[in-house]
């Protein structure tokens, strides 16, 4: 049976609790404001690099990307075509079901393209559901936990996946992340990243030149058209590890409303009983008073 102490410790507890995930709400807000801060800080950056590749295949007359087509026999020393995915995820906890989902979409997106597929993980916790459907994760990175370390990663990612295409040993890569919405929650997200295609062309195509004026290259052409895909490919990456940060924190924020939501009914729950409880002491008290004193009339 409850006593009165023992409701007054739950309540106590359920407080303390409360003062955790509010704290805990703080900082997932702080760090999706960080995080969506350096997407934004990047759309400039982005934009810019995008007009110096238009500027390239104005002056150069690129008017197509052609891919690189299959031949329709294949001979015996022939192998099959091999795609990487590169799937951003989570390390850290109440984030509900951040890798789950994750991993589900990316078996679902694979299944659907022809070829051998590995994955490269980033987060141990995205690595282990992806291994349990069936997917060959063959390279780990550690997720970074603040701005500072999106760089280092990204370099990493790029000078894998820039060898791994020289080499030959790798043919397509595709990113996987989850994206912020735009009112709260957040959606899967893939996008091809390397090689770049024609629909990549085609999609910088949409940006305006901002001027009449027909852009010039300056310096050597092949240096400069180097230079942009590189820095194209960075924001890429840059972009999608930012995103999936804070899609992380959406998760966690969300996960903490809904925990102080009940935390808030438990505390009314308690302080109701609470209150019933000491009612139905004073009562019985008053009780007992006015039985003892009816007694004692009795005897006088």
């Amino acid at each position: 049976m409850e006593t009165l102490e023992s409701i007054h410790n739950k309540t106590e507890g359920a407080k303390d609790l409360k003062s955790v995930v509010s704290a805990m709400k703080a900082m997932a807000s702080s760090n999706i404001v960080q995080y969506n801060s350096a997407v934004s800080a990047l759309g400039d950056y982005y934009h810019t690099v995008a007009l110096g590749i238009i500027a390239y295949f104005r002056a150069e007359k690129i008017e197509t990307i052609s891919d690189k087509k299959e031949p329709k026999e294949k001979n015996k020393n022939s192998r099959e075509k091999l795609i990487c995915a590169i799937v951003f995820g989570s390390d850290q906890g109440l984030v509900g079901q951040f890798n789950d989902s994750m991993a589900n979409f990316v078996l679902a997106s694979l299944n659907g393209l022809p070829g051998k597929k590995v994955v490269w993980a980033i987060g141990e916790r995205v690595q282990l559901l992806l291994s349990d459907v069936g997917l060959n994760t063959t390279t780990l990175y550690h997720v970074p936990y603040t701005v500072g370390e999106i760089t280092p990663l990204v370099q990493q990612i790029l000078t894998k996946s820039e060898e791994s295409l020289e080499k030959h040993s790798i043919d397509e890569f595709y990113i996987f992340h989850n994206q912020p919405k735009q009112n709260s929650g957040y959606q899967h997200v893939m996008q091809r990243f390397l090689p770049l295609d024609e629909k990549w062309k085609n999609s910088l195509q949409k940006l305006h030149w901002p001027t009449n004026l027909p852009p010039q290259i300056a310096g050597g052409v092949r240096p400069t058209l180097l230079a942009l895909v590189s820095g194209y490919l960075f924001v890429s990456l840059f972009k999608a590890c930012a995103e999936s940060l804070a899609s992380e924190n959406a998760s966690r924020l969300e996960a903490m409303q809904r925990a102080e939501k009940n935390i808030g009914e438990l505390l009314d729950n308690l302080n109701k009983k609470y209150h019933s409880l000491r009612q139905s002491s004073i009562d019985e008290e008053l009780f007992d008073v006015v039985s003892g004193f009816e007694a004692l009339k009795r005897v006088r």
